[in-house]
């Protein structure tokens, strides 16, 4: 489930998985696959931190919201609107709330969800920058390294619901491991114990 996380520019905004069966990620109308966010961090942590770092992504761009659906009414299993309506026409909010856990192989759904979003958004690349003055700039939303700090860690924790049995995926370990041994200072402390 998506959480507000606090943005430097746009206030709070919705980040996080939004399907426990899919391993997409929404940040307001972006949406990517969890996996393309873990390699994008791990690309940032071979760079040094010193200067501006700036990196491409490729990301799903919703603009209308009617097109983005209703994820309540869809986990209610009341309205059935745009992306998330037919990813949880697809992918049912289970029956048993004790089954709501972040599925770990949900990275095996990405043709479907892809073939499902694919027509009602475009593909653009946008900006990641890590800037001097300890600010993450990822496309048109600005976040303070504590908050970027807090983005990564929700996916490292398979968001809310947490990942099932607390097995992640091989590329969330590897995400995590990486940032473990850096010394890029824009990723120190992540997972201080």
């Amino acid at each position: 489930m998506p959480l507000s996380f606090k943005s430097e520019n746009h206030g709070n905004i919705a980040f996080g998985f939004f399907n426990i069966d899919s391993d997409m990620l929404l940040l307001e109308n972006y949406f990517f696959f969890a996996d393309e966010f873990c390699k994008l961090i791990d690309q940032a942590l071979k760079e040094s931190d010193n200067g501006q770092k700036q990196f491409q992504f490729k990301i799903y761009f919703i603009a209308d919201p009617d097109n983005i659906g209703d994820l309540m009414g869809a986990i209610h299993k009341v309205r059935f609107t745009g992306f998330i309506g037919n990813i949880y026409k697809l992918f049912p909010f289970p029956e048993d709330p004790d089954a709501f856990k972040q599925n770990p192989e949900g990275y095996k759904t990405q043709d479907i969800v892809k073939e499902q979003i694919e027509d009602i958004s475009e593909q653009i690349e946008i900006k990641i920058e890590f800037s001097p003055d300890s600010k993450i700039h990822i496309g048109s939303y600005t976040f303070d390294i504590s908050v970027f700090h807090e983005l990564i860690r929700y996916v490292e924790q398979g968001g809310y619901p947490r990942w099932k049995d607390e097995i992640r995926p091989e590329y969330v370990v590897q995400m995590k491991e990486n940032i473990q041994k850096s010394s890029n200072s824009f990723f120190k402390g992540i997972f201080a114990s």
